[in-house]
């Protein structure tokens, strides 16, 4: 089957890439998720656009890159999350939630680019790893907080 990615796919492609997978990926990963769509040569043109916008996102050279990652990894950033007395969260921190908070320290990251591991649920200081430039991946310190 073949698909153009839409959306980021660790081991596949990126956004806006023509990929070959087996039927059933496809059919029932790709598809239902809004990762992809189904290539057809007037789908072809919509490539351009996500390329484009893919571009406007990316950090293209590794200075840059490198200097962001010096901003995200010199201190800690604080993420204001509801909690019960005991320190457990109501729910979890999402990426949303981290992109967010990074933008708010001054370091706007496209919240596809940030890879939690185990979901964050209690109060505390956690590693995240955010990739800024395909060579480039900054490991960010949260202080997960209650909210006032």
């Amino acid at each position: 089957m073949k698909l153009i990615l839409t959306h980021e796919v660790p081991n596949l492609g990126s956004p806006g890439d023509i990929v070959e997978v087996k039927n059933g990926y496809g059919r029932n990963f790709l598809l239902p998720r809004n990762f992809a769509i189904v290539w057809s040569k007037g789908a072809e043109k919509q490539v351009d656009s996500i390329k484009a916008a893919r571009n406007a996102r990316a950090v293209h050279d590794l200075e840059t890159a490198q200097s962001i990652k010096g901003n995200l990894e010199a201190k800690a950033i604080k993420v204001p999350v509801n909690a019960g007395p005991e320190g457990r969260l109501f729910g979890a921190v999402t990426v949303t939630d981290i992109a967010e908070a990074l933008a708010e320290a001054g370091a706007k990251v496209d919240k596809r680019r940030i890879q939690v591991g185990n979901p964050i649920k209690t109060l505390g200081t956690f590693k995240v790893s955010v990739k800024v430039h395909p060579e480039v991946e900054a490991d960010v310190t949260l202080d997960v907080v209650a909210a006032k």
